[in-house]
């Protein structure tokens, strides 16, 4: 899984012919959004109420327009610019490692594995940069992952832009066809927000907060 999150062609070299089952991550695996407790773990809560205040006018933004790509971006660059890629995926592999007990849904790991034990091509698809994502889906055993990307610059620091849209909403669906094909069909998605609607029409069995169970 070392290419998890590159947009690749996964018809012929990754599913072999396998049913696709999509999963959300943060709220359907997890118990909440991943990339903000990554962010509040990693500066520690003096710096984490100090990025709060300076991030008070895109928050202020976001109140108005909602955009959720441009608050992440405000909060990338806050908490995030220049920091190097190594540095970052292994802290995103600490953090995984720490909060993976108290953070998984027992129920949505039970269906995961479930679909697993069937032979199913599990993808993870969320509006998360894929680089924090990563270590949870190498633990889960994941067959891709399709994510927000993170942008780095030529001595490999993060630049505090993303390389395309969050992929969240039409994102998803863009970003499973560009990976497996127009004519993609998925036997199952799960998600729970507005943001997984799209991605969910496209199942034969979609599942909306089926899991609710916490650590």
């Amino acid at each position: 899984m070392s290419d998890m999150g590159i947009v690749q062609d996964l018809r012929q070299s990754t599913t072999n012919g396998r049913t696709i089952v999509a999963f959300d991550f943060d709220g359907t695996l997890t118990i909440r959004d991943s990339f903000t407790e990554f962010l509040r773990w990693r500066a520690g809560p003096g710096a984490w109420a100090l990025g709060l205040v300076k991030l008070a006018p895109a928050l202020a933004a976001y109140a108005k327009d909602r955009d959720r790509g441009r608050i992440k971006a405000a909060s990338v660059r806050e908490f995030l610019l220049g920091v190097n890629r190594q540095t970052l995926e292994a802290e995103a592999a600490a953090f995984a490692e720490e909060i993976w007990p108290r953070f998984m849904r027992p129920d949505a790991l039970e269906v995961w594995n479930d679909w697993g034990r069937r032979g199913a091509h599990r993808v993870i698809v969320t509006a998360s940069p894929t680089t924090t994502v990563a270590p949870f889906a190498r633990k889960l055993g994941a067959e891709a992952l399709l994510g927000t990307e993170f942008v780095f610059d030529a001595d490999d620091r993060i630049t505090g832009d993303f390389a395309g849209p969050n992929c969240r909403g039409q994102e998803k669906v863009r970003r499973l066809k560009a990976a497996y094909g127009e004519d993609v069909t998925l036997i199952a998605a799960y998600g729970d927000t507005s943001g997984d609607t799209e991605m969910l029409a496209m199942a034969q069995q979609p599942g909306f907060r089926v899991f609710r169970q916490k650590p």
